[in-house]
């Protein structure tokens, strides 16, 4: 099948060489987002946020790294105008505002930990151009490095807010826990998310659930090193819950799975009386148009092509990606037989919407 001819229409020779200029600008972003998450991963920022003009030899050593990489790195640094650079004593330096976005000391705020997800995308590009061919997805069986990528994510806001910012959400939820309650995560990954709240509440009871027998085993290996022993962690189908909990959590997953509207009936059916459902997900619309201006709307956009989407329809699953925005994630929750769903936003954490849905 030939390709169609193109449209003749006017050609605005400014127009073009300033959209010229935006592609340069991407590809040049691009590249320095990978050398920004070799940053993170090796703790280059860290070292560097904490000593004074260093040269890329002295960098090399506090940071146990090559030297020739640190200095070609630091190049890139430079250029990319991230590190400052004084040429006459050879020094570069992690101006305070910048480490304020790119340490681990910046918590929520350090956007240097998200760049490793354009890495994961770029190892099964060629895998999902194959899916834009023949149909189908990418198994989550590809993406090894996906649940430790998002069990640091989700550390960073969760350690800092899930306790004093998340839970309160929930009108009386941090005394009901504090009394002794019964809680299941779904999608729990490495099970971060339960461990932090069975360590603020060791009267209640913690169950996470996840498809995932690497993420499970994971989690059970943190909670043993935390000595803490009212969390448990299980394999298993989502849409398929068995026992009552007061309390059903779900943290960004929701959207990536293979039968959302399933899991959700499940979820209700496994909430007793007057028992709620705390749901995090992505910060979008479900309409097009209202992501025009999103600050993360080219991220959210690609994750979706090259995961959240593509590992839902490796399955035959749903494939929501950023279908699933609020206004489809309300919808949904209804159907699923919650009655009351109030959405809010939580400071520090500005990729997700929180969801309080209860059924009566």
């Amino acid at each position: 099948m030939s390709s169609p001819a193109p449209r003749r229409t006017p050609l605005d020779p400014a127009r073009r060489d300033a959209f010229a200029g935006d592609m340069a600008d991407v590809l040049n972003k691009g590249a320095l987002a990978l050398l920004v998450s070799v940053g993170h991963q090796s703790g280059l920022f860290d070292t560097l946020a904490g000593l004074p003009p260093v040269t890329g030899a002295d960098l090399a050593e506090a940071a146990d790294l090559d030297e020739r990489y640190v200095r070609e790195w630091l190049g890139g640094m430079v250029v990319g105008g991230i590190v400052e650079y004084e040429p006459e004593t050879g020094t570069y330096t992690l101006p305070p505002e910048h480490a304020a976005s790119l340490t681990s000391a910046a918590g929520p705020d350090n956007l240097a930990g998200m760049m490793p997800y354009i890495a994961l995308m770029g190892e099964v590009e060629q895998r999902v151009l194959r899916c834009f061919r023949e149909g189908g997805g990418v198994p989550y069986s590809a993406y090894p490095r996906f649940q430790a990528l998002q069990a640091e994510e989700t550390a960073r806001v969760y350690d800092q807010a899930l306790v004093s910012l998340i839970v309160p959400l929930v009108p009386g939820l941090p005394e009901r826990l504090a009394e002794g309650i019964d809680v299941l995560d779904v999608g729990t990954g490495h099970g971060h998310a339960p461990l932090v709240l069975a360590r603020a509440f060791p009267a209640s009871r913690f169950h996470g659930l996840d498809q995932s027998e690497a993420g499970i085993e994971a989690a059970r290996a943190e909670a043993a090193r935390a000595g803490v022993g009212n969390v448990r962690h299980s394999v298993g189908d989502s849409t398929r819950i068995t026992g009552e909990y007061d309390l059903i959590t779900a943290f960004d997953v929701i959207h990536d799975l293979a039968r959302p509207a399933e899991t959700l009936t499940a979820i209700a059916g496994a909430l007793r009386p007057g028992g709620t459902f705390l749901m995090c997900d992505i910060a979008a619309s479900s309409s097009l148009e209202k992501n025009i201006g999103h600050p993360f709307g080219p991220a959210l956009y690609g994750f979706s092509v090259f995961y959240c989407m593509t590992t839902s329809l490796s399955t035959g699953g749903a494939g929501l990606g950023t279908v699933w925005g609020t206004e489809t994630a309300v919808r949904m929750l209804r159907e699923a037989g919650f009655r009351n769903v109030d959405v809010t936003s939580v400071e520090g954490d500005p990729i997700n919407v929180y969801y309080v849905a209860t059924k009566d």
